[in-house]
């Protein structure tokens, strides 16, 4: 079958290919009745501009890019990724927008895969997760001048617009919640060391804690994985001075510390109570519910796509803060027993 092209689209029109160029880009020189009629006729017969030739004249592509520096099997099972992304692709699609992902293992890769997008005119923008401390995508698209907004802690954006929310005040709520049940020595499941948002929440846990007079402050760095969180809770459960509570950085990583607290004999939350983060559906599902820090990840992804939309369009833009995420009590939780902590030395 024969792809439609802007002379089909001007025979039919009646109208010259340069008058249908001129309507079909937006461009002046054409009265808006002609205008009307082209686009209506490009509908019609299924035309879909050439992305070579829509770079080449520098017309926006009405696409926008996301690459993750994750390995593809744990964005298959972390919730927060795939939420995140409907709800870029929900505000993507009531603008006439697609969303290009792609998946990388380094930063020299991410930075390369920007700069081909910026020199192919393939995608208008792009959103920025993950943000590192002293991060190098941050001057890379500064020099650019590729439109990108970072998804995460403003600290360390830059110049580029952020969309985030306050990761310190949520890991101080839950702190105190835990304080208020009775624990006296909490843990922390983190995620990567170099993040910048692991980095708030570690200053954060580590000040609520001294604050309150709990016993010294751990956190465990980890990979966000299942495996990770499993690897970090056995050490926890297997030290002298054993935690009666452990925060996670995910919801996986919490679910996996549930399922070991059960090979090792303890009862949640009798034995040691469990909180995780980002609260999907599979905290749900699980026995008991797992007590989660909870937010809307669909509504921030949106909102960060209609931020980095606004700088596509050169419109006025400040960064965004997102609501924090608060905490939703379960059954994971609960007092410790008067003898808990007390190791097994």
């Amino acid at each position: 079958m024969k792809r439609p092209t802007i002379a089909d689209i001007a025979a039919r029109a009646g109208v010259s290919t340069g008058a249908v160029s001129y309507a079909l880009n937006g461009q002046p020189g054409v009265s808006e009745s002609t205008r009307r009629r082209v686009l209506a006729i490009a509908e019609e017969i299924g035309w879909n501009p050439n992305r070579a030739a829509r770079a080449l004249s520098g017309a926006p592509t009405n696409s926008i890019g996301l690459v993750l520096r994750r390995p593809a099997r744990v964005l298959g099972v972390e919730p927060f990724f795939m939420e995140l992304i409907s709800g870029v692709e929900a505000e993507l699609s009531a603008r006439s927008f697609a969303l290009t992902l792609h998946v990388v293992r380094d930063p020299e890769s991410e930075i390369a895969v920007y700069r081909r997008w910026w020199g192919e005119r393939r995608v208008d923008g792009v959103l920025v997760c993950d943000l590192r401390i002293d991060d190098p995508r941050v001057p890379a698209l500064e020099d650019l001048g590729l439109a990108a907004v970072v998804v995460g802690p403003d600290e360390g954006a830059g110049t580029l617009a952020s969309a985030w929310s306050d990761d310190g005040a949520a890991v101080v709520e839950a702190v105190e919640y835990l304080a208020t049940l009775g624990h006296r020595s909490i843990a922390r499941v983190g995620g990567l060391p170099d993040l910048q948002h692991t980095g708030v929440r570690t200053a954060a846990f580590t000040d609520v804690c001294r604050r309150l007079g709990l016993a010294d402050p751990v956190t465990i760095p980890t990979d966000y994985t299942g495996e990770g969180g499993a690897h970090a809770t056995r050490r926890l459960i297997s030290s002298r001075k054993r935690p009666t509570a452990i925060l996670y950085d995910n919801d996986i990583m919490a679910i996996a510390g549930l399922a070991v607290a059960g090979e090792m004999g303890l009862a949640v939350p009798r034995d040691i109570s469990l909180v995780a983060w980002d609260d999907s559906v599979l905290c749900q599902l699980v026995r008991p519910p797992m007590t989660a820090m909870s937010r809307d990840i669909s509504a921030y992804g949106a909102r960060a796509a209609r931020l980095l939309l606004d700088v596509i369009a050169g419109n006025p833009v400040v960064s965004i803060r997102d609501e924090p995420a608060h905490l939703i009590p379960r059954g994971s939780t609960g007092p410790p027993r008067p003898d808990a902590g007390a190791g097994r030395g």
